[in-house]
């Protein structure tokens, strides 16, 4: 004789309640914040206007 299986009792729906934005926003900003800052970009000089050039010696 083989014992009766209880009766499967169905599962509360589980609502999270943070909408696929939030966590997506909230993953975005957790990976700025995890980054060294950059370095800050190179400044480079705007051409000189070739009448105002020096000759090379």
């Amino acid at each position: 004789m083989t014992a009766p299986r209880p009766a499967e009792q169905p599962r509360p729906a589980v609502l999270t309640g943070t909408s696929m934005r939030d966590l997506l926003a909230s993953c975005a900003a957790a990976d700025a914040i995890s980054r060294p800052p950059r370095d800050p970009e190179p400044q480079q000089r705007a051409p000189e206007p070739a009448g105002e050039r020096r000759a090379a010696a």
